[in-house]
């Protein structure tokens, strides 16, 4: 009898464990091996949320040097203002001063020179510029005269074989020269016509940078004929390099 009692007592315990066991509402399952814990996965680089810590994720670009071509192109590529780019001359203002560097260089324009325009005999169709330093400084006159003529659309171009070998420096009272072919001495240019106005405009220290104010000498009263083969000279320091020309 206290062997049926016995076995009456297990079998109510086992049913409360049964019980027990439902009343989460999942009820029991086999768990198998034990699953690692986001503390024991941080030895492999990755924190909580699953990215590897260490290294930016895909879509991140705010970081230096981040992958972000444009930023980084843009923040390191160009150049800080006042950086000067190498083997260029010193740009010059309209006062012709130098704003690069410590070397104040005076340009010759037209508001410290007086210049002319005269119709030469020997050579033909040759017109003679003459550039007079009227100012207190020495001046230079960098490269050679940008020239127009009326209302023209175009630039004659330079005789290259005219480049001096320095740039030509004027004290004040010297003068120095360029030489302008009108027309073709054949007759092969096209385009000619008469012109009554010539704007003399003047180079900075670099190629087709300003020197300054222009000026307007006068031509002579029934103008000057020119054609398509319209060129200048250098500026030139002597006189005989425009005869010659």
């Amino acid at each position: 009898m206290r062997h049926i009692r016995l076995l009456a007592a297990t079998g109510t315990a086992v049913a409360a464990l049964a019980l027990t066991a439902c009343d989460n509402g999942t009820g029991t399952e086999d768990e198998g091996a034990s699953r690692p814990t986001a503390t024991e996965t941080s030895g492999t680089g990755a924190g909580a949320s699953g990215t590897p810590t260490g290294t930016a994720a895909p879509d991140d670009t705010t970081g230096a040097g981040t992958g972000n071509d444009t930023a980084d192109k843009t923040a390191g590529g160009a150049p800080t203002a006042g950086t000067r780019t190498p083997g260029t001359r010193p740009t010059a203002s309209a006062s012709g001063q130098d704003t690069g560097t410590g070397r104040s260089t005076v340009l010759c324009n037209g508001a410290n020179t007086a210049v002319t325009a005269q119709p030469l005999s020997r050579p033909l169709n040759h017109l003679l510029l003459t550039v007079r330093n009227t100012g207190g400084k020495t001046c230079e006159l960098p490269y050679h005269p940008v020239l127009r003529f009326d209302q023209m659309q175009w630039v004659p171009q330079a005789d290259e074989d005219t480049r001096p070998q320095a740039v030509v420096s004027l004290a004040p009272g010297e003068s120095g020269y360029a030489g302008v072919l009108l027309s073709a001495a054949d007759g092969g240019g096209t385009g000619g016509r008469t012109a009554r106005k010539l704007t003399v405009a003047f180079q900075g220290l670099t190629p087709n940078s300003s020197g300054g104010p222009s000026a307007t000498p006068a031509l002579p009263a029934k103008g000057v004929f020119y054609d398509s083969a319209l060129k200048v000279t250098y500026w030139q320091q002597d006189l005989d390099a425009i005869t010659s020309w």
